[in-house]
């Protein structure tokens, strides 16, 4: 999985891998990639709490791997994860799952990088500054015929102004890298949100998420779609380097389900929140905010930090509670200064003085505000627009 392993956008993806697991699977979660970490329980209860509630699984941290029905890895450091399972024997146990075709395995995020065979040292080149290299790979594909070095995070445009394409390597950086990879190596990039899913009862591939799997060989690349199925050999075959990719991507079947990053749902939410105060209607503004409410508790087992991630919501959350609370006091301003001023425009009225009265209603209907005389007395109201 390129990104988003434990968002609702990856739930049927991981529902669909355990269903042939049947009933009460064992399942393990390798915390290594982020153990360093001071908030590694934190992330370990919820990634422990999104499988349980989502996809209906009783994961256990840490444990032997080899013979688990279902064993899984994601976010934080890469070579901190290599080296350790490189160490330790986790990296022999998670070779022998393939090799033997055992249970179901899923790297995300920073463990994706140590599928092939070379690791993006992602936090040395780019938090670090260390110059552009490789590091040695788990190389757990090569069983399957495929050479390959596997970069998520493929699309990844959190830089803005600078290009943090291809796990924040940016094209300057991979063009440089790749000539030092193993002669027929490619790079299997795998878009966030996305999922390449090797499936070795069926020997098929499937790219399920939103995004795409791009095969790239010397700067040329091919791009597999969302909903695409295609055999496993014919992805050795784009892999191999022995042909050049071809031009245009083989079509899906049928067209993906639409999927929808949480960085997507608040500027959804922020738009409709401004749309509801710029047309005075707190009601919808208010129904903004609890949905986005409701879509950070759906996001709240997100172990990724990236840009949209879940204190991105929390924080525009906080913003709009106190646009909110702003709009309401201004109201309450607004409303006690008309309601004073419809008593004097009463008054003048009561005193004859109705050209004073009549421009003094002139001055609220420019100002937004419309003026009905009723049995019961004056009503003010701002229409909607």
């Amino acid at each position: 999985m390129g990104s988003g392993e434990t968002s609702p956008t990856m739930v049927e993806t991981h529902r669909s891998a355990i269903r042939p697991l049947g009933a009460r699977p064992r399942a393990v979660l390798l915390d290594t990639p982020y153990a360093f970490q001071e908030n590694a329980a934190d992330i370990s209860a919820r990634a422990r709490a999104y499988f349980a509630r989502s996809v209906g699984l009783d994961v256990e941290v840490g444990g032997e791997v080899a013979t688990a029905d279902w064993v899984f890895s994601g976010p934080g450091s890469p070579t901190y994860a290599l080296d350790r399972w490189l160490d330790s024997g986790t990296a022999a146990e998670l070779r022998t799952r393939v090799r033997n075709r055992h249970g179901v395995t899923v790297l995300a995020s920073a463990a994706a990088c140590t599928a092939g065979v070379a690791t993006v040292p992602v936090y040395e080149i780019y938090k670090v500054g260390a110059e552009p290299h490789w590091r040695e790979g788990l190389d757990l594909l090569s069983p399957l015929g495929l050479q390959v070095v596997v970069i998520p995070h493929y699309d990844n445009a959190e830089g803005g102004t600078h290009d943090t394409r291809f796990c924040y390597l940016g094209e300057r950086r991979l063009s440089r890298m790749e000539p030092e990879l193993p002669d027929g190596t490619a790079v299997l990039g795998i878009d966030e949100h996305t999922a390449a899913v090797i499936d070795l009862t069926t020997d098929q591939v499937r790219v399920a998420g939103r995004g795409a799997v791009t095969i790239r060989r010397h700067g040329a690349d091919l791009r597999l779609p969302a909903g695409l199925t295609l055999p496993l050999t014919e992805l050795r075959h784009l892999t191999s380097g022995e042909t050049t990719l071809p031009q245009a991507p083989p079509a899906p079947a049928e067209p993906p389900t639409p999927q929808t990053t949480l960085a997507e749902l608040i500027q959804t939410h922020e738009t409709r929140f401004t749309t509801a105060l710029t047309a005075n209607d707190p009601a919808s503004a208010c129904r903004a905010v609890l949905d986005l409410e409701s879509d950070l508790v759906a996001w709240s087992a997100d172990t990724e930090e990236d840009e949209g991630g879940v204190a991105q919501a929390r924080q525009t959350l906080r913003h709009l509670i106190t646009r909110l609370a702003d709009h309401a006091q201004a109201a309450r301003t607004l409303t006690t200064l008309t309601d004073a001023l419809l008593h004097l425009r009463t008054d003048l009225r009561r005193s004859g003085d109705y050209p004073l009265a009549d421009a003094l209603r002139t001055a609220l209907h420019t100002a937004g505000i419309h003026i009905d005389d009723t049995p019961t007395g004056p009503r003010w109201s701002i229409p909607r627009t």
